[in-house]
């Protein structure tokens, strides 16, 4: 028995000795304390996460060699190897380096050199891993993209073109303005289709700002703003090709390649996608149609020096769609076949930007022209047009001390449409020329508060002058907690271009002048909240609650004239009113994610006496995504979102409904493959209600307020070779 105790005796001092303790202090250069750090041991799962002191320790290791892996979002990854039991009980400081992560969350639709988490202004960024797994699900568009982001909706205009208009926070599409590299090239009748043509692997990043963001960008971006971020070129070459086939048989083909030479530097990409007439409920009308879109978009870069740099780009985009009876599209149209919708656009636009930079101020000048040219085939009616857009700008940014920059600058818009084809009386031609000028000032006036203020006046050959002043502060109570308010105003000039007269085909719709027409106004403000946290030393939690207001006076309202049979704009007797609340909430541990969102979405309609509920648009909205990523090896997801009841058109509520998808992304070293089940439970509105209504030689289309296509999956891969 003595000998036994002994044993034990022995075995539970030498297990003690082993296990070993350490305590790590995690810094940026700044000697700022980072929270929620990731630390793990290498070729293990175990780890854990820093506190709110930026401190993390470890227990329970065993003697020998151990390797650390420290990590946070924006950081170069740190290792540091410990032998125990020498280093048992140590505490060791980490200093952590910026690496190039960090860019891509200083937003560029800011034009200012801040991060996300230091600019009053609210931005929303999809960066990195989360903008290529988006990718993956659909390589031919963004409209998935932003579709999954809370408070934004895209709703399908069209079943037989498959058109689609990105709506925030309960707000039609023609108030959202979309930017590429802060060139506005998607507005008027160019917006048509747009986001159909956007395809998104050659994207750095994408920005939303929601609400007014009047002062930089004019008064259009109402309900908010899109900023598309080109990938430039780096010393680094990159080569990248993206393959993607889905189950409705739409096949995509993206190529990208960038390089940064001595003086120079070049991107080009490229994009073909076709789509085969896609017909799920077996109905005779194509849910998706047929489609070829073809995209390509060189830049060329000059640097004559350090502080300099020139961009000159082209885009092009060519696209063909036919949708309705599979019949006539299958070329087997009579009697009873003879419906069908044919789109074919071109899309042409130049970019060129010089800017001249160093530490304390910067020079920038812009200027763009985009040619849009569509045409619109039904059975006994056709329509056509062609759109010339311009924006030239001068942007002078200074930054005066190490708390305050400025923003001055001067743009003009130009934007002309003419009418090539049409069957209406009187053509809807237009031209707006509008000038206008800015100042925006951001100033740290303590380590907690910074303020934004901003004045813009615009002024419009036809409408007159709008002046549109800006603000948002930002306040920083702990390193935990912040919040953010703002408010600003803005304004839409009236034009044809909207989801109610697409619905028509813009047929019978009469011209709107502007004698008889006010623009619309709006005005607006938000307010949110952030925290962050670290539960049990392991699980790191974010939450940002949003809450928003916008009133828009004199809307543009499509009425019908019963006498003749045409529609005709006018001016709202009332007003809406888009209020409501956003919650974004992030769960981390170890290799896993969790995502929730719900957006509460009130817009009224308070003219001719509704105060209902905008059609189409679902009040509750909820989101939750579970990620599993492994760094460079696996990307498991899967998605659960839910749409609340909602009305068409003319008031009769729809059901809810829940969709489900899950996807599989492996990675290689220069490689990755891929595999999404999109909607895989076949939410599908033919479930509900027929898309199509007889007779179907001259079909009417009901309010699509649900998914069209049904499950839909898609497989493929992406090859880096450089």
């Amino acid at each position: 028995m003595k000998n036994l105790f002994l044993v034990i005796s022995i075995l539970f001092t030498f297990n003690s000795l082993a296990q070993n303790s350490i305590i790590f202090t995690i810094k940026d250069e700044n000697d700022e304390l980072l929270t929620g750090a990731n630390i793990l041991i290498e070729g293990t799962t175990t780890g854990t996460v820093s506190d709110e002191n930026g401190v993390a320790r470890f227990s329970n290791i065993p003697n020998g060699k151990t390797v650390f892996l420290v990590s946070f979002i924006g950081y170069e990854t740190t290792k540091i190897t410990l032998h125990f039991p020498q280093d048992n009980n140590k505490s060791i400081v980490v200093e952590l380096e910026e690496g190039e992560e960090l860019e891509e969350v200083i937003v560029a639709a800011t034009r200012s050199s801040r991060t996300i988490e230091d600019i009053p202004t609210r931005v929303e960024a999809i960066t990195g891993e989360e903008l290529g797994e988006q990718a993956a699900m659909n390589s031919s568009n963004i409209g998935m993209l932003l579709s999954e982001t809370t408070g934004v909706q895209m709703q399908q205009t069209s079943l037989s073109s498959g058109n689609m208009n990105i709506r925030i926070q309960g707000l039609d599409g023609r108030y959202t303005q979309i930017l590429k590299d802060g060139f506005p090239l998607y507005s008027g009748f160019a917006g048509g289709l747009s986001i159909m043509q956007i395809p998104p692997l050659d994207l750095k990043q994408v920005e939303l700002i929601k609400g007014s963001n009047s002062t930089l960008y004019g008064g259009g971006a109402i309900a908010g703003l899109v900023n598309l971020v080109s990938i430039t070129p780096e010393e680094k070459p990159e080569l990248s090709l993206m393959f993607n086939q889905t189950s409705a048989l739409g096949s995509t083909a993206n190529f990208f390649y960038a390089q940064k030479f001595s003086k120079t530097g070049i991107t080009i990409y490229g994009s073909a996608n076709h789509q085969v007439p896609y017909d799920p409920d077996d109905d005779g009308f194509s849910n998706l149609p047929k489609s070829t879109t073809y995209n390509l978009n060189p830049k060329f870069y000059f640097y004559p020096n350090k502080n300099t740099e020139l961009l000159f780009g082209v885009t092009s985009t060519f696209d063909n769609r036919t949708g309705g009876d599979m019949e006539v599209i299958k070329d087997k149209a009579n009697q009873q076949h003879v419906f069908s919708e044919k789109n074919t656009s071109e899309r042409y636009s130049t970019q060129f930007k010089f800017q001249n930079s160093n530490d304390v101020r910067s020079i920038v000048v812009k200027n763009s022209v985009s040619y849009f040219k569509r045409e619109l085939n039904i059975p006994n009616y056709q329509f056509g047009g062609k759109q010339l857009s311009g924006f030239s700008e001068v942007n002078y940014s200074l930054y005066k001390e190490e708390n305050t920059d400025w923003q001055f600058g001067a743009n003009h818009y130009f934007e002309q449409f003419k009418e090539t084809r049409t069957d209406a009386d009187a053509k809807r031609d237009y031209t707006h020329n509008t000038l206008g000028v800015y100042a925006q000032n951001t100033t740290d006036f303590s380590p907690k508060f910074t303020l934004e203020g901003g004045l813009r006046t615009d002024y419009n050959f036809d409408y007159g002058t709008f002046v549109l002043p800006r603000i948002a502060l930002l306040f920083k109570a702990t390193e935990k907690l912040s919040s953010r308010i703002g408010g600003a105003m803005g304004y839409k000039l009236p034009t044809i271009f909207t989801e109610d007269a697409e619905k028509l085909y813009f047929r019978n719709i009469q011209p709107i002048s502007s004698d008889q027409m006010d623009p619309e106004r709006s005005i607006g403000g938000n307010f949110d909240v952030n925290y962050k946290t670290v539960f049990f030393d392991a699980v790191t939690f974010s939450i940002n609650q949003l809450f928003y207001i916008t009133q828009l006076k004199d809307a543009l309202v499509l009425r019908e004239n019963q006498i003749d049979n045409t529609s005709f704009f006018e001016n709202a007797d009332g007003n809406i009113l888009s209020s409501g609340f956003e919650t974004n909430a992030k769960f981390s541990y170890a290799d896993f994610k969790l995502y929730f969102n719900y957006a509460f979405i009130n817009t009224k309609l308070q003219y001719d006496n509704i105060n209902n509920q905008k059609p189409l648009t679902p009040k509750h909205n909820l989101g939750t995504v579970l990620m599993y990523e492994t760094e460079e090896k696996w990307s498991i997801g899967y998605e659960l979102y839910y749409t609340g009841t909602q009305f068409d058109e003319q008031y009769n509520s729809k059901p809810d409904f829940w969709v489900m998808g899950f996807m599989v992304m492996r990675h290689f070293k220069n490689l990755s493959a891929f595999i999404n089940f999109e909607n895989f439970t076949d939410v599908i509105q033919t479930n509900y209600e027929p898309l199509v209504l007889p007779p179907y030689n001259s079909p009417t289309f009901p309010d699509i307020w649900a998914p069209s296509d049904g499950f839909v999956f898609n497989g493929g891969i992406r090859i880096n070779l450089l």
